[in-house]
């Protein structure tokens, strides 16, 4: 698996050295895989992301001069930017998962987690997955997609209990949003409905495009909360 132009594109963002020194090892390991740059800081992951774009970035939270948080709301903003983030860090903490959605990240990932891990993190992302184990999406659906939440993932959640699409899904689109609610991932929704991974794909972005959906999380928190799915 590899980008558009090459192998995936990795930048590393973390106030710790030895982290990011140990990341890079182990990306760079893979022929599919180079990191192409590294950050300390959010202020520095802010203008990277803009000057190498990378297709996919490792975010800490916990940093000097800009917190992770606040990093990936400004690069995700950024129109010319197009990665997808993970989030990670050492902290298993419900405030931080849910913060780093509504920011915009595309995953979150533990920093005791393996180098297989990490590597699968960097591929997973690249094919336009989530990165959300399944009850880690558990977490999100009951923080969410209850009527009474305080809070939403993004401006696609509305307040309202009746959604109504100006184009609506169709049975097979719906059958995908369905299989993206239980955290299928593509090659698994391709095996599921005996069709293509470049198939889903297309499926996958019209489901985006028709719901308002940034990306596939918030796709399966709106369809939780509407019935949808």
């Amino acid at each position: 698996m590899t980008g558009a132009a090459g192998p995936i594109r990795v930048l590393l963002v973390d106030d710790h050295a030895m982290i990011r020194a140990g990341f890079r090892v182990i990306l760079d390991s893979q022929p599919d895989i180079t990191v192409v740059g590294e950050a300390a800081t959010g202020a520095e992951a802010v203008a990277a992301a803009s000057d190498l774009k990378p297709d996919v970035i490792t975010m800490d939270v916990q940093m000097p001069d800009m917190d992770g948080i606040e990093a990936t709301r400004r690069i995700t903003a950024d129109p010319d930017v197009h990665a997808a983030i993970a989030i990670v860090t050492t902290f298993d903490r419900d405030d931080y998962l849910f913060s780093a959605l509504d920011a915009g990240a595309s995953g979150f990932l533990l920093k005791n987690a393996s180098p297989e891990d990490l590597m699968a993190a960097a591929r997973v992302l690249a094919s336009g997955d989530a990165l959300l184990a399944p009850e880690v999406t558990r977490r999100v659906l009951q923080r969410f997609a209850a009527p009474e939440a305080p809070a939403s993932p993004g401006p696609a959640v509305v307040a309202s209990d009746t959604l109504v699409l100006a184009d609506p899904l169709t049975e097979r689109e719906t059958e995908v949003l369905r299989l993206m609610a239980e955290a299928r991932s593509n090659a698994e929704i391709a095996a599921e409905l005996y069709i293509g991974e470049a198939t889903v794909k297309t499926h996958v972005s019209r489901v985006l495009q028709k719901l308002g959906a940034r990306d596939r999380v918030q796709a399966v928190v709106l369809a939780h909360r509407h019935g949808l799915g």
